[in-house]
């Protein structure tokens, strides 16, 4: 069951579409992003790197920039140590390249997911010093390592931490008391006395800040800066930031650049799965490149991504990037069959009647609970955990819905979990194994979710006949890219298409196409991915039907012609 409902912001469509050379309907689409004033306007369709804050106001990064710069002069040793998904790959490759460039006497160290976890542990600390390693710099992690950063200052050791994860926090009678680790330097816009603007950059962005700054303490050339737009781009869709403001300008600069790159490693990953010499968008970073790069971390070690991205060699690369392709088609493959197994532990048990579905699939590879999480999100509607029996205790990661703080939730389950972190749409945790039934309860008892929250709403941005789709309007579309979370793909709709004609087709038969005419005699071809016996059986059967889409030009055998997209129908 879907509820559609009609963006109905106000504003004067004519007006804003003279005044900026668009047309009306992408002004009101603009407006249902919730951008308003005249700057805000100019800025999403105009914006360029110039409008991105500078560096300077995030909260200790001059004290980092004048404790790393020391380091480098005095040629200590330092440690980067990052984390083992996309953001955290992306990060370390940025730090470490950053500080190369200035001279650093620096290493890497990814943990394992299975064999070390997430983020700073004691025996990493300790592998360290025995390493001879003075300063440990945190990238996508740190935040939450209160215990782990302590015990590396009493060490002796100087840590520097770069983050974005949510500050973890206690709520008390006094009110909210934020748990800082008790760094040398803390980078992380989410710390509340930070006057940084954007509070959603992700980890690979706040460790392009720090190498910009330290570029610009050492007279690093401003050109060198356009080597991190594309790791920083990736990262970024990866991680799944909010593409607004600073987000979506940094996606753009980095998409418009990725086709050219100059990094071998991912010119070979993008040969490897056929994006060569084709526009690349933020869709093409979310479910294809990403992938490949978090692959490694999943099913392997993450240094083989961090590889890819170093890799100064075309043979090498092209070997690196097949690897990577070859383990994210692998990774594919063991999470249908994951997906599979909860899909049938849910509607098989009263885990279906539960508003927050915790899933424990003991023997389903660790590294795969996130996708699989998404998955049961996307089916059910519901925020869901999926657990898996790890080495020590059970881990387990977690996809929420807009309406739920994952993060938040999971501190009121403190007492229950080893070690947890994350944001409000995402999160990881460790417990014990008996106390998952324990977690699942609390989560249930304390959710406030209600029926109406958790039926989904399919936003409509425009009520458009198909007789007002042209190649122009079509064409204008592309300056609201790129897409994802906070800057949502169009959602058009239309009542009352006559179905003239629907053919099934595709390998395995998942394409439905069709021939459709509204009210005004207009005729245009449609194509339906999914259900397509369903669909079409539904669309023959009912001769009518009210459809949303997104139009797009089809272009085959050097013809093009308008053709809409349908995503749900009724």
């Amino acid at each position: 069951m879907e509820k559609w409902v009609l963006a109905a912001k106000r504003a004067d469509f004519q007006e804003i579409g003279r005044k900026y050379g668009i047309d009306p309907v992408i002004a009101r689409i603009i407006r249902n992003r919730d951008i308003t004033e005249d700057a805000e306007i100019n800025q999403y369709l105009n914006g360029t790197l110039d409008d991105i804050p500078s560096w300077k106001s995030l909260k200790d990064i001059d004290k980092a920039v004048e404790i790393i710069s020391q380091k480098i002069d005095l040629g200590t040793r330092m440690r980067i140590i990052g984390d083992y998904d996309i953001d955290g790959v992306t990060a370390t490759y940025i730090l470490l390249k950053g500080f190369k460039r200035l001279g650093a006497n620096v290493d890497t160290y990814i943990p394992d997911r299975i064999a070390d976890g997430y983020g700073i542990h004691n025996h990493l600390i300790e592998k360290a010093k025995e390493d001879g390693v003075d300063t440990i710099v945190t990238c996508d992690n740190g935040i939450s390592a209160a215990d782990q950063i302590a015990f590396a200052k009493k060490m002796g050791m100087t840590v520097v931490v770069t983050d974005h994860h949510e500050v973890p926090f206690e709520d008390t009678e006094e009110g909210r008391k934020y748990k800082l680790p008790l760094a040398d330097a803390i980078i992380n816009p989410k710390q509340s006395d930070c006057t940084y603007p954007n509070k959603n950059i992700c980890g690979a962005v706040v460790a392009m800040k720090l190498v910009f700054a330290l570029y610009e303490k050492y007279g690093i050339p401003e050109s060198e800066k356009e080597d991190y737009l594309e790791p920083a781009a990736i990262a970024t869709v990866g991680d799944i930031m909010d593409l607004q403001g600073e987000n979506r300008i940094l996606v753009k600069e980095g998409l418009l650049r990725l086709p050219h790159t100059k990094n071998k490693g991912l010119k070979a990953l993008i040969r490897a799965i056929g994006l060569e010499n084709q526009k690349i968008s933020s869709y093409d970073i979310g479910f294809r490149l990403g992938p490949c790069i978090n692959a490694s971390g999943r099913l392997d070690t993450a240094m083989r991504s961090l590889s890819l991205l170093q890799c100064e060699d075309e043979e090498e690369a092209a070997k690196l990037a097949n690897d990577l392709k070859a383990l994210n088609d692998s990774r594919k493959a063991l999470t249908e069959q994951g997906t599979e197994a909860a899909y049938k532990l849910i509607n098989g048990s009263d885990l279906k009647n539960d508003r927050v579905m915790v899933v424990f699939l003991p023997d389903c590879h660790e590294s795969l609970a996130g996708i699989i999480a998404g998955r049961i999100r996307e089916k059910y509607h519901k925020p869901a955990f999926v657990l898996t029996r790890g080495e020590k205790s059970v881990k387990g990661s977690g996809r929420s819905t807009e309406n739920y703080s994952m993060y938040e939730e999971l501190v009121k389950c403190d007492s229950l979990l080893l070690q947890y972190g994350g944001h409000p749409m995402a999160a990881g945790l460790s417990i014990e194994e008996a106390n998952v039934e324990a977690f699942r309860r609390q989560l249930n008892e304390n959710c406030t979710l209600t029926e109406e929250d958790m039926i989904p709403k399919i936003v409509i941005d425009v009520p458009m006949p198909i007789s007002y789709i042209n190649e122009n309007l079509i064409r204008q579309l592309s300056v609201l890219e790129p897409f994802g979370k906070g800057n949502a793909k169009p959602v058009f709709a239309q009542k009352n298409l006559r179905v003239l004609k629907t053919g099934i087709y595709g390998k395995t038969q998942n394409t439905v196409k069709l021939q459709l005419m509204d009210e005004s005699g207009t005729v245009m071809d449609g194509v339906y991915w999914g259900e397509a016996k369903e669909f079409a059986e539904f669309a023959r059967s009912h001769g009518t039907i009210s459809v949303t889409y997104y139009p797009k030009i089809n272009s085959y055998m050097g013809r093009d012609s308008l053709q809409i997209v349908i995503q749900n129908y009724c």
